[in-house]
């Protein structure tokens, strides 16, 4: 989810729920010793697509910002809700960490 370490939502837009999901994301990652190139797939569930679409710019910079030139495999699954409000993106992610 959109939400920091204490389940709060700071931003009810598209581009900052992403960010901090991906930060989320990267965070746990790391806890395990991986990197972002560990991520071999994301799922991404949006409740928004009108936003999603206009807010692509800036995705693509959060992206680059965090996770550089590595595209896994990607799904965008538009849905009409998601439970936690005011959620507008969710992310999934595998990631397979080599053994140290």
């Amino acid at each position: 989810m959109g939400w920091d370490a204490q389940q709060k939502f700071h931003s009810t837009e598209i581009a900052p729920q992403f960010d901090q999901a991906l930060q989320n994301i990267l965070a746990v990652l790391a806890e395990a010793g991986g990197r972002p190139e560990h991520i071999c797939r994301i799922t991404a569930f949006c409740c928004d697509k009108p936003a999603y679409l206009a807010a692509r710019p800036q995705l693509g910079a959060i992206w680059k910002r965090l996770m550089g030139r590595h595209y896994p495999c990607m799904s965008m699954i538009f849905v009409s809700d998601l439970l936690d409000s005011p959620g507008k993106i969710e992310l999934e992610a595998t990631a397979v960490v080599p053994a140290s």
